[in-house]
Formats: C-alpha cells, sequence, structure tokens
C-alpha cells in the first residue's frame, strides 16, 4: 500500500517514466533529482514505480529483481535506517545509462549515525523505467553534529 494512501499499489503497472533516453546532461540531471525525491519520501512503492516489473538488483551484497522484491527491501532498509536523508549528485550518463554518486544519513534504533557513501549505475528500459541499478555502499560511523544533510 501507498504511504500516503490505503489504496493497493499495482506493481505490475508500466507506465512511462520520463524523461526518456537516450540522455542529455539536463535531462540524466532530471533522472538523478527525481531518484533522489522519490527515495527521499520513504515510500518503497513510490521509488519502485520507478523501476521496470522485473527489474534487476544489486545492492552492496544483495543480488534480487522485481518490484515485489524491491518494496520489501525498502521496507526493512527504513525500519533499520531512521530519519534517512539523501542526496545522489549525476557522475557520468550516455544513451540509456546513469552513473551516480550518493551519500546519506541515518541512525539505528540506539541512536547511532551513519553517513553512508556509494555509487549507482542505473540502466533504463527505452520508456524511462529503470531495468538495472547495481549499488556499491559503504557506512562511517557520525556524530549527530557531524550531520551535513539536514
Amino acid at each position: 500500500m501507498n504511504a500516503s494512501s490505503s489504496t493497493p499499489v499495482d506493481l505490475t503497472a508500466v507506465f512511462p517514466k520520463p524523461p526518456l533516453p537516450p540522455f542529455t546532461q539536463e535531462t540524466a540531471l532530471k533522472k538523478v533529482q527525481a531518484a533522489e525525491d522519490a527515495w527521499n519520501s520513504r515510500d518503497p512503492e513510490r521509488v519502485a514505480m520507478a523501476y521496470t516489473p522485473d527489474s534487476e538488483w544489486r545492492n552492496r551484497d544483495q543480488f534480487f529483481s522485481g518490484r515485489e522484491l524491491i518494496v520489501k527491501f525498502l521496507q526493512a532498509k527504513w525500519q533499520k535506517e531512521l530519519d534517512y536523508r539523501l542526496k545522489k549528485t549525476l557522475w557520468a550518463f550516455t544513451d540509456n545509462r546513469i552513473a551516480v554518486r550518493f551519500e546519506y544519513e541515518w541512525h539505528d534504533a540506539e541512536g547511532q549515525w551513519f553517513r553512508s557513501y556509494g555509487n549507482e549505475n542505473w540502466e533504463f528500459a527505452e520508456n524511462g523505467l529503470m531495468q538495472r541499478r547495481f549499488a556499491s555502499i559503504n557506512d562511517v560511523m557520525i556524530t549527530l553534529g557531524e550531520r551535513r544533510l539536514l
């Protein structure tokens, strides 16, 4: 169910997600900002709808595919990573691919803050949905006073 309503989300639906490839610098920047906005909503269904129904993921040491597993992964992620706040930056783009670097901050249930750094490689279908997402991420413990993504 969508976090903002009680209506179930049809995870099999496919709607074009502009901007569409091939990307220019302007459209790649828009795609990165849209991804940042969606992830900062912490709404797993909203995030999942930006991916193809069979989207292939690698996140750290986890490999899976499909929107249902994306939703389950994000639900578990945001139950652990509290007060999550993300910033994505365009690194490179070409045709139907975009590379980003990112950092996000979060704390665990005990109140320990972390900053997570990483890189993602994205590949898009012609309809603008992401069909592959490969993420490498490292975590660093920080203090509350070291936070910069407020």
